[in-house]
């Protein structure tokens, strides 16, 4: 289960309460450049849309940069909305989570299970400034702990 995309900010910037996992709807192109390490989960999000009184999960802002073997593509859009793949029970309730209770939904990596590329993303709730620098402080000591007990 390689790691291909990884969003290292999201566990700073939020608390994670909950994992899931999801396929991605892609163009073989974009597989192979994701395979290729060429995919950033910087600045990306989930948002949800109601297409026909369906409700569907869509990956916003992730950057695949275009897949240098592929040739010329015209029109191609590195930071386009890509549907990700869940069951309509999994999507109600990730509904009910996000409006009761205020909480986002953050993308956290991509990897590949078998041959299928995989989303995890997690339920969360944003930090507030004084959150964050407590777990400056928390990763501080112990990195402290950490070097004191190599040195004896």
């Amino acid at each position: 289960m390689p790691q291909l995309a990884q969003n290292r900010k999201a566990n700073f910037d939020y608390e994670l309460l909950e994992k899931y996992e999801a396929g991605l709807v892609l163009y073989g192109h974009e597989v192979k450049a994701i395979r290729d390490g060429r995919a950033s989960l910087k600045g990306s999000f989930i948002s949800l849309r109601t297409i026909n009184g369906k409700t569907e999960l869509y990956l916003i802002s992730c950057q695949i940069a275009p897949y240098k073997h592929a040739g010329l593509l015209p029109n191609y859009n590195q930071k386009r909305d890509r549907k990700l793949l869940l069951k309509q029970a999994e999507i109600k309730h990730l509904l009910g989570k996000i409006k009761t209770e205020g909480l986002t939904l953050i993308p956290l990596k991509i990897y590949t299970k078998h041959s299928f590329l995989k989303l995890e993303f997690a339920v969360a709730r944003g930090k507030k400034k004084y959150d964050k620098r407590d777990s400056i402080r928390k990763r501080e000591v112990e990195r402290r702990l950490r070097s004191l007990t190599k040195r004896s």
